[in-house]
């Protein structure tokens, strides 16, 4: 069975680093296969990866749709063939992992039907994989529509400010009130610049989230995105890069017991 692993939080914390640094820590951990999921319109995981994309799950959903109204299926070939054929064609497959990127939100058709059947394929695509980690928007849009199974873990990422931290409380809310099937939440704050004592320390205990780690500011990522280099490429020695694996060598020490 694989484990699923899905990063939220709003833009600016550090949610895609932490998500392309994952992916490269259990690709290193010999953890594969893994699959990377970018589920935020507004992240470039695949930047991040170091990856092309050809195509998005949203596409595939909205291409569908207009062929089912204007009756343009081919010829005998039911509707779950020809999703799965244009899912597998828009899953971007490498030696070490897999991507998939969702795409735009739904537009203004009605979803029911192809949702459903998305929801049946994504559910046995996600047991090919070891593990899935899925970069994912801070309104949790394809959690809440069930096109993914249930999330082992979630790590919801702030930064270090007040409203940051508040931000994160209400996605993890967010998450309970939507009855998301989410077994474990972690508090990761990122972009550190100050010792993690007095005001910041008081904050991020009032969260009363479980804090998986600290990430602290690391230029060199900033330099890496300016360059338009992929963030997987950044040194092993980094700040970010060593704050990434001890993080998540803590959290999954009891995954792999």
């Amino acid at each position: 069975m694989s484990t699923v692993i899905a990063i939220s939080g709003k833009g600016g914390t550090g949610k895609t680093t932490f998500a392309a640094l994952g992916v490269r820590y259990l690709l290193e951990e010999g953890l594969g296969p893994v699959l990377a999921v970018d589920a935020d319109s507004n992240s470039n995981l695949d930047m991040a990866l170091g990856i092309d994309l050809t195509s998005t799950i949203g596409a595939v959903r909205e291409d569908l749709s207009e062929k089912v109204q204007k009756r343009q299926l081919p010829a005998g070939m039911p509707k779950q063939d020809l999703l799965e054929m244009q899912i597998e064609q828009a899953l971007v497959e490498t030696k070490e992992f897999d991507l998939m990127s969702m795409g735009r939100a739904e537009g203004p058709g009605c979803y029911c039907a192809i949702n459903n059947m998305l929801r049946v394929f994504l559910d046995r695509l996600v047991e090919n994989y070891r593990f899935v980690v899925i970069d994912n928007e801070a309104g949790m849009e394809h959690l809440s529509r069930r096109t993914a199974r249930g999330v082992d873990m979630m790590f919801v990422m702030s930064d270090q400010s007040r409203r940051g931290l508040e931000t994160a409380v209400r996605i993890k809310d967010l998450a309970r009130e939507m009855k998301l099937e989410i077994r474990k939440v972690f508090l990761v704050v990122s972009r550190v610049t100050m010792p993690v004592e007095g005001d910041l320390e008081r904050s991020i205990e009032s969260t009363g989230m479980e804090l998986a780690g600290i990430i602290p500011e690391d230029d060199r990522v900033g330099r890496l995105d300016l360059a338009g280099e992929p963030l997987v490429g950044l040194a092993r020695d980094s700040q970010a890069s060593v704050a990434v694996r001890n993080i998540m060598e803590s959290v999954l020490q009891g995954v792999m017991c």
